[in-house]
């Protein structure tokens, strides 16, 4: 394992849809545990809703090992988090449906720009959470603006809260690797103590 692998950090793992960013992250991850010997939980945040979803979900459940510990954490993400084995390394999959899902909670048609209360509440308290933590999290994120601006007022302001949110994970993590094409980008790595992008 080289020495920014075996490093203990935050993580965050960025790329469009279908970009291979999750396969990267789970990899990473069983990596990591099988160099320190402890166990991975997998944190979710999607929810099954549809039956294209749960086709998703099943798919998704195949790709990692029967061993891994998985909690669903569609919101109350911070709190969930915060009651696991300080030991086990934690994959976060994903940071863009848990916008979403807090996000639709109060987002209004007639006034796209309000504040979004449950939103504010889940992004704050988690980037306190991770700006504390010192064990591995890996985070899954969408890259969704590098396309055009959507037309949908609903679809407009995610594209801004999640760009926002990707800007506030990134500059909390040690480390951040845009995933295009199923090629892992290193964009901000760190070695020991001594930051570098």
């Amino acid at each position: 394992m080289s020495d920014e692998r075996a490093s203990v950090g935050r993580r965050l793992i960025i790329g469009g849809a279908r970009s291979g960013k999750t396969a990267h992250a789970l990899a990473l991850a069983k990596s990591l545990a099988d160099a320190r010997g402890v166990n991975v939980t997998y944190v979710a945040t999607a929810q099954a809703l549809d039956q294209e979803m749960q086709h998703r979900i099943s798919l998704h459940r195949a790709e990692r090992p029967a061993t891994w510990r998985t909690l669903e954490a569609p919101a109350g993400l911070a709190q969930a988090l915060r009651g696991q084995d300080a030991s086990s390394i934690l994959v976060i999959d994903c940071m863009t449906l848990w916008l979403s899902n807090a996000l639709l909670k109060d987002f209004r048609e007639d006034a796209p720009t309000a504040e979004l209360a449950a939103w504010e509440s889940e992004r704050t308290e988690f980037l306190q959470w991770l700006q504390a933590v010192r064990r591995d999290v890996l985070l899954i994120s969408n890259e969704v603006g590098a396309g055009i601006v959507p037309l949908s007022p609903v679809a407009r302001r995610f594209q801004d809260e999640q760009g926002r949110l990707n800007q506030a994970l990134a500059a909390t993590c040690d480390e951040v690797t845009l995933v295009v094409a199923g090629i892992a980008v290193p964009i901000k790595t760190f070695r020991g103590s001594r930051l570098t992008t």
